[in-house]
């Protein structure tokens, strides 16, 4: 956990963080290049309550190389979960 989550778990009630981790692990980052897809909260981040698909340009972990990752959140049932 990142100091960050660990922060915010610490300081919300027990039932907000847990929302906080379960939201988090259902936003996903994805490479474009190699279709690499990671969650934001394994990631170290936090995405609660967010709407909207950005794209961010950063180093894949899994490919090697600088390329745009798209965040999108995985619906429990979908063919992608």
């Amino acid at each position: 956990m990142s100091r960050i989550q660990k922060f915010f778990v610490a300081i919300f009630p027990a039932s907000w963080a847990k929302s906080m981790e379960a939201d988090s692990r259902r936003w996903f980052l994805k490479c474009l290049r190699c279709g690499f897809e990671e969650s934001y909260w394994d990631l170290g981040g936090i995405r609660w309550k967010a709407k909207g698909n950005s794209r961010t340009l950063r180093h894949c972990p899994q490919c090697g190389t600088r390329s745009w990752h798209q965040t999108y959140l995985k619906e429990p049932g979908s063919p992608d979960s």
